[in-house]
């Protein structure tokens, strides 16, 4: 199989079970014109965390790494318009205000909040306000992947059990296999694995996936206990 195949069917999932969207189609033309890397999920990606949320029937995700908010788009979109939230952590506040300007103009501005600055020093101040009806039964995560391990403590901090925990981009391409080479994001993405393979409170599986964004995969956790 070619990238060129992998690119091919994903143009064909796309046209076949998911219809033209002005506001998610802009957020992608908006983040491509401010120079935003090319780096958002796929339609069939957004449109998988969209039914996650769905059946999972979330009021309240965390987002970390908003990049342009296309994710952001298909998150927030599952949630109740009455009484839903969506936190998103975005490191570069240029990307932030890329994110708010697409994210204002799909109409969810008034559920979704992006908050700027790194995301290891917004989580504590999210904990800080947080109630135990506050916590989030899904958290996306999808930000610098060295960090990925403290991350997914983050989320369990800020969790319940029957929470959902989804983390992106984790078989690098196969790299995730490499031992000693020095790339931190493997090395992060290693790390993660382990915690949360010797983590009882979660019960977890990672799925490899082809596409438009190549060869890669993604984390699923459940939060058990």
């Amino acid at each position: 199989m070619t990238q060129e195949q992998w690119n091919a069917v994903d143009a064909y999932l796309t046209d076949t079970l998911i219809p033209d969207d002005p506001a998610l189609d802009s957020a992608l033309a908006a983040s491509d014109a401010a120079g935003l890397p090319q780096i958002a999920v796929s339609p069939p990606q957004g449109k998988l965390l969209h039914l996650l949320a769905r059946t999972q029937g979330a009021r309240r995700v965390l987002e970390i790494g908003t990049l342009g908010g296309y994710s952001t788009i298909w998150l927030a979109r599952a949630l109740p318009q009455d009484g839903g939230r969506l936190i998103s952590l975005e490191y570069d506040p240029a990307h932030a205000e890329v994110a708010r300007s697409n994210i204002a103009a799909a109409g969810l501005d008034k559920i979704v909040e992006v908050r700027t600055g790194a995301a290891l020093d917004t989580l504590p101040r999210i904990a800080a306000e947080l109630t135990e009806a506050d916590r989030f039964d899904l958290v996306f995560i999808d930000a610098d992947k060295k960090n990925n391990p403290r991350y997914v403590e983050w989320a369990l901090r800020l969790t319940r059990p029957g929470s959902l925990i989804i983390v992106d981009n984790v078989v690098r391409a196969g790299r995730v296999t490499e031992t000693g080479g020095g790339d931190e994001a493997i090395e992060g993405t290693r790390e993660m694995f382990d915690l949360v393979a010797r983590e009882p409170r979660l019960d977890a599986t990672a799925v490899q996936t082809v596409g438009t964004k190549g060869y890669d995969g993604f984390l699923l956790a459940r939060v058990v206990s």
